[in-house]
């Protein structure tokens, strides 16, 4: 319980692996672009309530392991930080800018993978049990199955 996070009522352990690249993989984030780079990411998630865990910047992308709250989607997140650093790169570095002509720094797409304590096999079981207890007290049903 000691790595749960709390907000107004909930109580939460989302936390997300995500990875995106430069646009066409160029390795353009030397020493002074990957500091910016991490500030801005640092500067995004504390606006956002996001927890940083782990951070890695290579020369053509960029790894992440953050706590995400409920309220915020994975593709809001990501978004935002695509979005924010590019912006503010492309302005700051006008070498950038030539390079990149049309406003995009990174590769479309990102990898995300969520993360945690317990495994599908274990909530599965967990589910499947909760109809052994509740047949005894008679308030049991099938949701959803797969079978």
């Amino acid at each position: 319980m000691l790595n749960y996070r709390k907000g107004t009522h909930t109580l939460f352990d989302l936390k997300y692996h995500i990875v995106w690249c430069t646009k066409y993989r160029k390795p353009i984030l030397n020493q002074k672009r990957g500091t910016r780079v991490r500030e801005l990411v640092r500067e995004i998630c504390f606006s956002n309530n996001v927890q940083i865990i782990r951070g890695h910047i290579s020369k053509d992308h960029i790894h992440i392991f953050v706590s995400i709250p409920p309220q915020l989607s994975i593709s809001r997140f990501t978004q935002l930080v695509k979005g924010k650093t590019s912006r503010k790169l492309l302005q700051e570095d006008k070498t950038l800018s030539k390079l990149y002509w049309g406003s995009h720094l990174w590769a479309r797409g990102y990898f995300a993978t969520t993360s945690g304590t317990v495994t599908d096999e274990t909530i599965m079981n967990y589910i499947e049990n909760q109809d052994e207890d509740e047949e005894k007290r008679g308030d049991s049903f099938t949701i959803l199955t797969t079978d």
